[in-house]
Order: C-alpha cells, then structure tokens, then sequence
C-alpha cells in the first residue's frame, strides 16, 4: 500500500498565512482610533489558552470590535478560549453603561439583589446581604425617557454562578456574588432597554465566566496608540 504524504506548505502559503496573521484593521471606537490584528489579539486579549484560538474566531472577534466599535484597550471586549471549546467573544459592563449613558433617551437605572432572609423573599437595592441570608437572584430596572414603564429583568443566581469542572464556585463568583449577579441583571435590562445599540453583545458573567483583567500596561504603545506608531514612522522616514 503506498503511503499518502501531506503536502508541505509552499512559501507562498506560509507567507500569505504570515500576512493574514500580521493585517491590520483600523476603526475608530468613540474617538479613538483602535488597531487590532489576529496576532495582536491572540497576544494580549485572549484568556484562557490563547494559543488554541483559531482564526476564524480571531476574525470573528476583530469584526465585532469594530461594527460595534468597541475598544478592547478600554476592557470593552476580549475573548475566552478553552481547550478545544469554541471561543467566547465577552463584552465588558463598561461598554453597557457608555453606550447607555450616551444615549438621548436614557433616563437611569436601578438594580439590586433577591435574597432569602429567614421565610421572606427581599428584593433590595444595591449589594448587601448578611452572612445569614441567601443570595438567589438579581434584578435591574432601566428607565427610558420614551416609555411609560422601565425594562425590568431578574436573573436567578443558580441558573448564572460560574463554576469549575468538580463543582465548585469560580473565585470572584464565590467571593462577591452579589457583584457578579446584579451585574447580570443588569445588563440584560440594559440589552433590553437599547437592543441596537447592545444586542448581540454579552458580558462574561452570563457565560458563567470570570472577568478578564488585561495587563494594559505591558502592551506597547504602538500596539494601543496606531498613531504613535504612524508618527514613529514618518520621523524615521523624515
């Protein structure tokens, strides 16, 4: 039986796989001007194992960044990979309340936790609860100057809390409950209440994940500010 080889990679399929790695995308988010490419996203916005992300989900994550114009520098947007399991394209709460905030009809919010206290259901504003009682909810109410009624959403705490593989509660999830479950809440009142503006966009606690914390300050500055690195550029050149 004759053994089938596969194919070396021609030069030119290893260049164009290199210059598909290293183009850039180039929006505006707010008003800023943001820079992405695969390789920029695969080295500082991915956690988890970013050396399994695809790229096709690369691209995917670059082009929600900028048809929502989002900037990933901001801790607006970032990806989640594990393992073979399909990334998780996370949109950070900062980017909820921004978008909200600028728009014209937007009128406030409130939003809380459901908690269990002796026999009684307490619905209660803010974030505290007692060692006694029983956090098993969030809820959220976003108010329009347009509607006559606010967009409420609860959001139950066992259906969200992120978990390990043997069972037991993620860190923050386990250390700040209440935090994690208004912020749940209240997001999808937000989504909800301005669906053009924030649908399609989820944050990491609704995925049962954890919040990434981008180490900003490690990046170059050329990576964060494109026209930093234009300027270098041109007094080289000059």
């Amino acid at each position: 039986m004759t053994e089938i080889k596969a194919a070396r990679p021609t030069s030119r399929a290893v260049a164009n796989r290199t210059n598909a790695n290293t183009q850039a995308t180039v929006f505006m988010a707010g008003n800023m001007e943001v820079k992405l490419t695969p390789d920029i996203v695969r080295n500082y916005l991915v956690a988890g194992d970013p050396k399994a992300v695809t790229f096709q989900e690369l691209a995917m994550f670059i082009n929600l960044c900028k048809f929502q114009g989002l900037n990933p520098w901001l801790r607006e947007a970032y990806l989640i990979k594990y393992g073979t399991s399909p990334a998780t394209l996370v949109t950070g709460k900062e980017a909820f309340m921004k978008r909200a905030e600028r728009h014209p009809q937007f009128n406030g919010f409130k939003a809380g936790i459901i908690v269990v206290s002796g026999e009684e259901i307490n619905y209660r504003e803010g974030m505290f609860a007692l060692p006694s009682e029983e956090i098993v909810g969030g809820w959220a109410e976003v108010y329009r100057k347009d509607r006559s009624v606010p967009y409420r959403a609860e959001a139950s705490f066992s259906e969200y809390a992120g978990k390990k593989k043997d069972g037991s509660m993620n860190g923050q999830w386990q250390s700040k409950p209440a935090t994690m479950i208004r912020k749940v809440a209240l997001v999808q009142a937000l989504r909800e209440a301005f669906p053009e503006e924030l649908g399609a966009m989820y944050i990491a606690e609704e995925q049962g994940q954890e919040p990434m914390q981008i180490p900003v300050e490690e990046v170059p500055e050329e990576v964060k500010n494109p026209a930093a690195e234009e300027a270098e550029k041109d007094e080289t050149a000059a």
